[in-house]
């Protein structure tokens, strides 16, 4: 197991370990609900920064050791860090993991949640691809109840991903829901028993990690590039992509595996 600890005092907030080609990635402080500190929020985008840098890694399954996903924000330690410029919790080496600043993740990233999710869990499965939570998870866009706005992503990526009157609902009341509630407007692809939830993530994060990686991230840069430019940015770039791709030794592997009838084994060139 890797450990990223940049202060390297205190026990790690973020455990990560590889499994294959996913990137295992821990919230380690259950204690404390895994409340976000500053250490683990710098943790956090020095283990996404791992994931993006190394070519062995095609995925990452982001998840938390304890009964609770989150507790959100760990106020007392992380707002009188916030000057006027803001908080700036990304390390040198690190890629913000909310994906609002600096350099964008090119590899997908699956998450499981469970007990309680609340602010930033939520914002961070937003910034994600697929979610998986259990039955019993209850979550909360809760930052207006503290005084303060949603920061890492939800003002944005939630009334998109869920529709602008559920988003609102949420964001303006700071109300808790269900799980029930979560998949029903979209922010978890999955909902599974209880304790089965991590099982369940890294078996979609395992499938998705035995795809073709450089597809996988061209379909994924596609995906995004149609958010954030529109559909005539991203359908002019498909063809170029495909005959980029058509030339990858990848390529070569899935169709010589499709007319042999055998597993494809990519090497990601």
């Amino acid at each position: 197991m890797t450990i990223i600890n940049p202060s390297g005092i205190s026990a790690p907030t973020i455990t990560v370990e590889r499994d294959g080609h996913v990137l295992l990635i821990g919230f380690n402080r259950p204690d404390k609900r895994n409340a976000a500190n500053f250490a683990l929020l710098q943790e956090l985008a020095l283990a996404y920064g791992e994931l993006e840098r190394d070519p062995q890694l095609r995925v990452g399954f982001v998840f938390a050791h304890g009964d609770h996903f989150t507790g959100g924000l760990d106020l007392a330690d992380v707002a009188p860090r916030i000057g006027p410029n803001g908080l700036n919790t990304v390390p040198d080496g690190g890629i913000d993991p909310w994906q609002v600043s600096g350099q964008q993740l090119s590899k997908p990233v699956v998450m499981a949640v469970q007990g309680t999710c609340l602010t930033l869990g939520i914002e961070l499965m937003l910034a994600s691809d697929i979610s998986i939570a259990a039955t019993s998870t209850r979550f909360g866009q809760i930052e207006v109840a503290r005084g303060i706005l949603p920061f890492g992503g939800a003002t944005f990526r939630l009334p998109r991903a869920v529709g602008w009157g559920n988003a609102m609902r949420w964001i303006l009341t700071g109300d808790l829901f269900d799980a029930a509630e979560a998949h029903r407007i979209g922010l978890v692809q999955e909902v599974v028993p209880d304790g089965t939830q991590y099982e369940r993530g890294l078996e979609l994060a395992q499938r998705i990690a035995a795809q073709a990686p450089l597809a996988v991230q061209a379909a994924l840069a596609n995906a995004r590039l149609a958010l954030r430019d529109g559909d005539v940015a991203a359908a002019a770039a498909l063809q170029p992509e495909l005959v980029r791709l058509m030339q990858s030794e990848d390529a070569s592997i899935g169709m010589t595996a499709f007319v042999t009838r055998t597993t494809a084994e990519f090497v990601g060139r």
